[in-house]
């Protein structure tokens, strides 16, 4: 075979559910991280973080809900450039954001400085957390839950476990069946499809969208070539029904008591793309 077919038979194969694994690349290249930051501060697009109407809604709702104020301890999982973590803040609370992007982290570190608020931010991969500190509310917002493969989710849901404190609650979202159920698989290759999202380069890419029935998994799998380099980006989600998520916290000590469509609180319907839960220890 030659190399073009092999690396033609390549791109079109389709791996098994989170057999690759590449988030790193997307925060650890300095051009895409930069690309990442732009897309999360953009308030008008829902593609890296929810717009400032969302975001102000949720920090409302969860402060009424959660009763936030000087003596709440909160911890953001994947908390990006900060647009929870300062406004949880500015509450009172006492607020830690761990996230893997310096990047965004540097951000949000500048953005806490300029309103004079003391934010303990940590660099690192959540899934590997780890410190002293107990928190009475856990955070995982934007669907965060939903890229990590099973053992991951179960890495951080022990995580969670060791670091809420007695009668503190976890709060994250995830896509539902209904939305699985909605995506279609498909196929594209063209020249600079994502602009310059990916490479300051000329490149040519090709999309799979690849959906795995069974395992209620998608994977947007880029493979991208530049006149210098070759790379690959997979973007796996689970999508979850409420007897799924139920089962897969109760398996790690964790009983989920509130169900919600959203972060902002808004109430619970199966018909919707997206849920939020509230759980605790069991």
């Amino acid at each position: 075979m030659t190399n073009l077919y092999k690396k033609l038979a390549a791109i079109d194969e389709r791996p098994s559910p989170f057999s690759q694994y590449t988030a790193a690349e997307l925060w650890t290249d300095p051009h895409i991280a930069r690309q990442m930051l732009k897309a999360h501060l953009n308030p008008n697009t829902d593609s890296a973080s929810r717009r400032p109407s969302f975001i102000e809604a949720s920090v409302n709702w969860l402060q009424a809900r959660f009763n936030i104020g000087p003596d709440t301890h909160i911890a953001d999982f994947g908390c990006g450039p900060g647009l929870y973590t300062t406004r949880l803040a500015q509450l009172g609370a006492e607020v830690t954001g761990i996230d893997f992007s310096a990047n965004s982290l540097a951000y949000a570190k500048e953005t806490a400085a300029t309103h004079n608020l003391t934010i303990d931010y940590v660099h690192t991969n959540y899934i590997e957390y780890h410190s002293d500190k107990r928190f009475d509310l856990i955070l995982l917002i934007y669907c965060d839950f939903c890229p990590l493969s099973p053992a991951q989710r179960q890495q951080l849901l022990t995580v969670f476990k060791a670091h809420l404190d007695d009668g503190g609650a976890i709060v994250l979202d995830v896509h539902s069946l209904v939305e699985f159920d909605q995506f279609e698989e498909s196929m594209s290759y063209g020249r600079r499809q994502y602009g310059d999202f990916w490479t300051d380069e000329d490149y040519f890419d090709f999309i799979y969208k690849f959906k795995y029935e069974g395992e209620h998994v998608t994977l947007d799998k880029y493979s991208i070539f530049t006149p210098t380099r070759e790379f690959e980006i997979y973007n796996w989600l689970q999508y979850f029904d409420q007897a799924f998520l139920t089962a897969e916290f109760a398996t790690n000590g964790l009983t989920i008591t509130d169900w919600y469509a959203n972060v902002a609180g808004e109430p619970f319907d199966p018909q919707l793309p997206t849920m939020a839960i509230v759980a605790q220890k069991r």
